[in-house]
C-alpha cells in the first residue's frame, strides 16, 4: 500500500465518501503494469508534489546501507525481499518514494556498491482507493507497478498476483502490514498476517522452482515530528471542534485530571496552560463520546452502560470508547448479517466487503435490468453505503488507547489526537476527512530495520503453517515497535 491515501486533494465527482445512488458491476482487479515513462515522470514531479500535497519540510532516512545491500543482492539474484512499512500517515508514500528513488542510490554510490537503475518497488494497495480518489489513481498505481487487493475477502486473484510479483517481479515488494494508516506515530496497530504468508509463499515457490534466492522481510519505521511546535494551530482546531460539538469556548475544569506538572515540563508550554489544553481535549472527547452513546441508545436501541468500572478518568474514557466501537460495529453487523468475530480490524474489513458486495454486485456484471429492478438494486446499494458509515467511524479509533496523550503530552501526540477527533466529526457531518488541515511543518524519519529471514523458517512452516505465520507476524510487530523513535 505504498501510495495509500495520498491524492485526496484532487478528488472530483461522486465517491464512496458521498451517498451511493446506483449499484454497479463487481470491482475488477487492477494488475501491475509498470511503465518506466510514467515512473520517471512521477519521480521528476515528486518534489513539487510533496510541497503541494503535504506539509513535509524534511525527510530523513536512517540505516539506508542495509536497504542498499539488499537491493544489490536482489539484483544479483541472491535475495527476494518485501519492505513492510509502518503506516502512521497518508504522507508515507512520499517518504518511501524519496527513500527508494533518492536515498538508496545515493547511499549505494557512497558505499561503492553498483546498483542498476531504476531503484523501484512493486506495491500492494487497497482496491477501494480509486473509488474515492478517482479512477485515474488506479491507472497511475498500475503504471507505477502497484497491484490492488480487496482487504475484506479472500481475494484470490489479487493474492495470486501479489505472490507472483514477490517471486518473479522485476522489483522488490512494498506493503503495509497494518492494512491502513492508524494516525499514530508511536503506536503500531495489530498486524494482519498477509505479509508473513506472502513471505512463506515466496520461499515455497522458490524451493519448488529450485531457485537459490533467500527470502526476507525488511521492517521500515516511519515517524513524523513537527519542526516547530504548532500549539496555536492545535488550539485553533480544538476551538473549531468544540464549536462543532456545541461546547462553545468555555474552559474545562482541570480538577478531575490528576496529572503531575512534571509531565508537561518539556513540551514548550507553561504547565498550567498545557494542563488546561489537555483538559479541553479530554472534555471534547468525553462530550463526543456521550453524543455518540446517546445516538446509538436512542435510534438503534443499543444497551450501553452509563458508568465504567475504573475510577481513573482516562481508563473510563477508554473503556466507554471500546464499548461504543463494539456497539457501532454490531449495528452494521446486524444489518449485513455478519458474525462479530475477530479483532476490530477483522470486523471492519468484513463489513467493508459486505457493503461492497451489495454495491458492486456480481449479478450485475452482464445483466440488463428493468427500471424497477434497477431502482431496487440502487436502494440496496444506497442502504449498504449508509450502513458502512458505522464501520468508517470505528476505523478512526482502532489504535486509540485513551492514555496516549496523558502518557507523554507532546505536541505531536496532541496533534494526532485532535486530528483523529476532527476526522470523526467531519464524517459525522457527512463529509470526507481528507485532505486534513496542515498544522505545521513536519520532519519525517524513515528507519530501516534488520531483515527478518523467511527462508530459515521454512522447516517450522512445513510443520505448522499457522504457527509459523503467527510467529513471523509477531516478530515483525516487535521489529516495527522497536523502530519507533521514543524521543521527540
Amino acid at each position: 500500500m505504498l501510495l495509500e491515501k495520498t491524492t485526496s486533494q484532487t478528488v472530483k465527482g461522486p465517491t464512496l465518501s458521498e451517498p451511493v445512488m446506483r449499484a454497479k458491476p463487481p470491482l475488477e482487479h487492477i494488475p501491475a503494469d509498470y511503465t518506466p515513462a510514467v515512473a520517471q515522470g512521477v519521480k521528476a514531479l515528486l518534489p513539487l508534489w510533496i510541497r503541494w500535497q503535504t506539509n513535509l519540510a524534511e525527510i530523513e532516512a536512517c540505516e539506508v546501507d542495509t536497504l542498499a545491500r539488499l537491493y544489490h543482492d536482489f539484483q544479483q539474484g541472491k535475495t527476494r525481499f518485501l519492505m513492510a512499512f509502518r503506516h502512521p500517515s497518508p504522507a508515507d508514500a512520499y517518504c518511501l518514494a524519496q527513500l527508494l528513488w533518492r536515498r538508496v542510490p545515493a547511499t549505494a554510490k557512497a558505499m561503492n556498491l553498483p546498483l542498476q537503475s531504476p531503484i523501484h518497488a512493486h506495491f500492494i494497495y487497497d482496491r477501494g482507493i480509486p473509488l474515492w480518489a478517482g479512477r485515474w489513481v488506479g491507472w497511475l498505481y498500475s503504471k507505477l507497478g502497484g497491484t490492488s487487493i480487496q482487504r475484506g475477502k479472500l481475494d484470490l486473484v489479487a493474492l495470486r498476483a501479489a505472490r507472483d510479483l514477490f517471486a518473479n517481479g522485476r522489483f522488490p515488494m512494498v506493503a503495509a502490514p497494518e492494512g491502513g494508516n492508524n494516525g499514530h506515530n508511536e503506536i503500531v496497530s495489530p498486524l494482519e498476517p498477509g505479509i508473513a504468508q506472502l513471505g512463506f509463499w515466496c520461499a515455497e515457490d522458490l524451493q519448488k522452482a529450485q531457485r537459490p534466492e533467500s527470502v526476507v522481510i525488511l521492517p521500515l519505521g516511519l515517524q513524523y515530528r513537527y519542526i516547530e511546535p504548532p500549539w496555536q494551530a492545535v488550539e485553533a482546531l480544538l476551538v473549531q471542534l468544540e464549536a462543532d460539538c456545541g461546547l462553545g469556548d468555555a474552559i474545562a475544569s482541570t480538577a478531575l485530571l490528576d496529572l503531575p506538572e512534571c509531565s508537561f515540563s518539556e513540551i514548550g508550554l507553561p504547565p498550567q496552560k498545557a494542563l488546561a489544553l489537555y483538559s479541553r481535549l479530554y472534555r471534547l472527547a468525553l462530550h463526543l463520546l456521550a453524543l455518540m452513546e446517546g445516538y446509538y441508545r436512542k435510534f438503534y436501541k443499543v444497551s450501553l452502560p452509563t458508568e465504567a468500572d475504573s475510577a481513573d478518568p482516562n481508563a473510563q474514557l477508554a473503556q466507554r470508547l471500546q464499548t461504543l466501537l463494539n456497539a457501532a460495529l454490531q449495528v452494521a453487523e446486524d444489518y449485513f448479517g455478519v458474525p462479530p468475530k475477530g479483532t476490530v480490524i477483522d470486523r471492519c474489513r468484513r463489513l467493508e466487503q459486505a457493503g461492497w458486495e451489495r454495491i458492486f454486485r456480481e449479478d450485475l456484471k452482464d445483466a440488463q435490468l428493468s427500471p424497477v429492478e434497477r431502482g431496487l438494486a440502487d436502494r440496496i446499494a444506497e442502504e449498504a453505503d449508509l450502513r458502512m458509515w458505522h464501520m468508517r467511524i470505528v476505523e478512526n479509533f482502532v489504535a486509540v488507547t485513551g492514555r496516549y496523550v496523558r502518557e507523554k503530552p507532546t505536541v505531536d501526540r496532541f496533534a494526532e489526537t485532535v486530528l483523529l477527533l476532527r476526522d470523526t466529526i467531519v464524517r459525522i457531518k457527512g463529509k470526507h476527512p481528507f485532505p486534513r488541515p496542515k498544522l505545521g511543518s513536519l520532519r519525517a524519519t524513515v528507519t530501516v530495520g534488520e531483515p527478518l529471514a523467511v527462508s530459515d523458517r521454512m522447516a517450522d512452516y512445513q510443520q505448522s503453517r499457522r504457527r509459523a505465520v503467527a510467529q513471523l507476524t509477531q516478530d515483525l510487530q516487535t521489529a516495527l515497535e522497536d523502530l519507533i523513535l521514543k524521543e521527540p
